[in-house]
Order: structure tokens, then C-alpha cells, then sequence
């Protein structure tokens, strides 16, 4: 039998150590997820996988069910006695959610164990300044490094202006440009792909993001659909999905989203230009609105601010609810959701350094 080399799918010592714990399973990373079914991969190959029995009944919330780019352990590494079950859900080093659309407005994982986030936008009609902002706060606060994705960079008649409102919002981010119509049009992201990194793509319906994994592949994997007439997109991918590439690296494919709804978000790095700026304020209460010696106010008077990018700023703030959230209360948010809690975390912690000694 053909053993799989986990480390090509991600598997790092932090994972092999956690999973130690755990006598009797075996380890493997989610590549697909398919409502209460999964597919995983070990080191025998793919399976497909359900949770278990206590699983299902001790779950408190929907993000404590794996989603893909996940490490699990299962009770078996071939499907020879039917479908493997999952026990455990190792602790994630990064985790890209969203508050999901419709009423329900429960948290949902896009992505998780992921280390590079390429927001894709296209230049085209799907160009939205203020949706833009919503990915990179999500993305700064899910623990990997955004990386910003313009597409389509062939039909775009006012590139230059484009470029310059980008700029104006993507603080601290790096911007590639890519062109499906190009041969080389994709080469632009390759820089940021390397040997077991995990990368997602995020983004709209219809702005080149199946496309552009085809070019990554080297050959068509994944359905890709042409703009329709409105210059809106279609949505091609149906479920995420996670891609071995031939050269090295991983990547995960999600659903387009047409709504893009914050169940948390990092906007002190996202906004960093208006925090910095509230510092200057004369005040420190200030609430900039109309107290006098506002340097936000003074900056949007002057066009050095867009006032659209301040508004959201407010906006984000209260979809999110950390207003009046102080530092500490923020970081116990991130640990709660990444590791379930202190306890959980200081475990995994206190055995990775007993392992080093």
C-alpha cells in the first residue's frame, strides 16, 4: 500500500504532538465538506467520514463541527468497515468565519488551519470598497495574512483609479493583479504559494476564482462560468473543497458569497488609519461627530478621509458588538473560539513542552 505523506497536506509537529493525545485514532486533515458528511484524507488515502454519536450531542455551537482544512481524528484509515467516524477536532491555528446569511445569523466557518487569505475582487462591476473592508476585517482577525486579489485586470477601463482607492483601504495588505486572459495572468499569486502552506480563496460569485485555481492546477478541476450580461457573477462552486497543487501547496475552494454578514472581525488593523487618527483627537471621549479639535473630522473636511470608509468603520463596529470591549475582553473572544477555552489551550500548550523536553 502507497502511504500518503500527511506533511504534504499541511500536517506540522503543533498537529502530530496534539494528536498524541488521542491513543487508538488516527489522524487526518477535512478536504470536503458535504452538509453532516465529510471526506478526509490519512495516510491510506481519502474516506469519507461522519462525526460521532457524543460529538453530535456535546456540541454547543455550529463552529465546534469540523469544516474543511480541518485536523480530525478518526477510528479507521480505509473504508473497508464502512465510513470512518470523527472523535476529535484538533484546536485551530486559524479559522476564517462569517455570520451566515438569512435569519438564523449563527457563525459559520468558511475555512480553518489556513495561513495565507487571497480576497479575491474583480474589476469589474463586483468592485466594492466597503465589502472589501468586511473581508479584510475578517481576515485579519481569523489569524492568517490577507493577501488581496484583483481579477479581471484586462477589462477594467480605470485602472489607475482603482489602484488608488485600493490603496486608500488596504493598509498593511499586498495587492496582486491577475488576468484570466493572459497565459501568465495567474503568476502574480504564485510567489505566495510554497511546499504544505494552506491557501483560500474568498470572495463574490462570478470575480475568477475557479478560474484562477485551474490555471494554479494545470488543468480544469473545478467549473468555471463566463460573466453573465448584468456583469454579475453565477456561482460555480457548490461546496468547499480542499486541492493538493502539483508544485507544492494547498488550496481551498468556497461557494461565492453574495452576502458577507460579521460575526467578528479585527478592525483596529483593518481600520488602523482612523484608530491611529482618534488618537490625535483633542478629546478622549471623543465620539467625532461634532466636538470641536476632531482630527477624523478635520481629515474627512479636508478629502485626506473618505467619509464612506469612516461610516463603515461605525458601521462594522456595531454589527460586530465590540463597542466598549476592552483589550483583554477582545483576545478571551479569539481563545474562546479557537481553542474553546483557556483551559483547553493551556493543555494543548502544557504538552507540547513536556514533548521538548
Amino acid at each position: 500500500m502507497n502511504y500518503i505523506n500527511l506533511k504534504r497536506y499541511g500536517l506540522s509537529e503543533r498537529f502530530e504532538q496534539e494528536a498524541m493525545l488521542y491513543t487508538g485514532l488516527f489522524l487526518a486533515r477535512v478536504i470536503e465538506q458535504h452538509r453532516d458528511l465529510y471526506k478526509v484524507v490519512s495516510e491510506q488515502g481519502e474516506l469519507f467520514a461522519s462525526v460521532s454519536g457524543k460529538m453530535l450531542y456535546s456540541v454547543k455551537y455550529s463552529t465546534e463541527f469540523p469544516a474543511v482544512g480541518d485536523w480530525v481524528m478518526i477510528d479507521r484509515m480505509n473504508e473497508n468497515d464502512g465510513k470512518a467516524v470523527i472523535h476529535h477536532l484538533l484546536s485551530r491555528k486559524s479559522l476564517f468565519e462569517r455570520k451566515s446569511s438569512g435569519t438564523s445569523g449563527v457563525a459559520q466557518i468558511v475555512a480553518s488551519n489556513i495561513d495565507i487569505v487571497f480576497i479575491c475582487m474583480s474589476l469589474n462591476s463586483d468592485f466594492n470598497l466597503r465589502r472589501l473592508e468586511r473581508y479584510l476585517a475578517i481576515a485579519w482577525d481569523s489569524m492568517a495574512t490577507p493577501v488581496i486579489v484583483l481579477t479581471k485586470a484586462d477589462i477594467c477601463e480605470d485602472l489607475p483609479q482603482k489602484l488608488s482607492e485600493i490603496h486608500d483601504v488596504s493598509v498593511g495588505t499586498d495587492v496582486v493583479m491577475c488576468s484570466s486572459v493572459e497565459e501568465n495572468g495567474y503568476q502574480s499569486v504564485m510567489s505566495y504559494i510554497s511546499n504544505a502552506k494552506t491557501i483560500a480563496f474568498i470572495g463574490s460569485s462570478g470575480v475568477g476564482k475557479s478560474t484562477l485555481i485551474n490555471r494554479l492546477m494545470g488543468k480544469d478541476v473545478l467549473l468555471t462560468n463566463e460573466i453573465r450580461q448584468d456583469d454579475k457573477g453565477r456561482h460555480t462552486t457548490t461546496y468547499r473543497q480542499l486541492l493538493l497543487l502539483p508544485n507544492g501547496g494547498i488550496v481551498i475552494d468556497t461557494p461565492g458569497m453574495r452576502e458577507l454578514h460579521l460575526e467578528t472581525g479585527n478592525l483596529s488593523k483593518t481600520f488602523e488609519d482612523i484608530e491611529c487618527l482618534s488618537q490625535l483627537c483633542r478629546y478622549s471621549d471623543c465620539t467625532h461627530t461634532s466636538e470641536p479639535g476632531c482630527a477624523i473630522q478635520a481629515r474627512i473636511e479636508a478629502g485626506e478621509l473618505s467619509a464612506e470608509r469612516f461610516s463603515n468603520y461605525i458601521k462594522l463596529q456595531r454589527e460586530i458588538g465590540y463597542e466598549g470591549l476592552n483589550s483583554r475582553q477582545l483576545e478571551q473572544e479569539k481563545i474562546n473560539r479557537m481553542f474553546g477555552s483557556k483551559g483547553e489551550m493551556k493543555q494543548v500548550k502544557k504538552f507540547s513542552k513536556n514533548k521538548k523536553r
